[in-house]
């Protein structure tokens, strides 16, 4: 079982698959998260405007706003926050870059693997 935050950590999954986000949601609950859902980008930036999560998962191929769209719009109106995650079936190099280039924290593949889920929240800075 993964780590059990000190304090529960809120978390925005955005993801339009139904059975991606149920996964993640049941995942990241167990491990004492409290958890919010978002099926598409518009939604996602509605959420973080009027309650901003310290971690967002975020597909990059959404309907409307793709997931470079939605981290770019986050990271503009937060000055930074919250640490943002991208989920992607595409792990090649210049995959992660344009992630991490339109302002993502990190990277990870789909299917996501609980251990590296874990580890990387585990390190998501406060």
């Amino acid at each position: 079982m993964g780590p059990l935050p000190v304090l529960a950590r809120r978390v925005l999954i955005v993801e339009d698959n139904p059975d991606n986000r149920l996964a993640l949601r049941t995942l990241l609950e167990l491990w004492g998260y409290v958890v919010e859902e978002a099926q598409d980008g518009t939604r996602a930036i509605q959420m973080f405007l009027e309650h901003p999560p310290e971690i967002a998962l975020i597909d990059i191929g959404l309907p409307g706003l793709n997931g470079y769209e939605v981290a770019q719009r986050m990271r503009t109106a937060s000055g930074g926050k919250p640490f943002l995650v991208a989920l992607t079936g595409y792990g090649r190099t210049d995959d992660r870059r344009r992630a991490l280039d339109a302002g993502f924290d990190a990277h990870l593949v789909k299917p996501v693997d609980p251990d590296e889920l874990e580890r990387l929240l585990a390190a998501a800075p406060p």
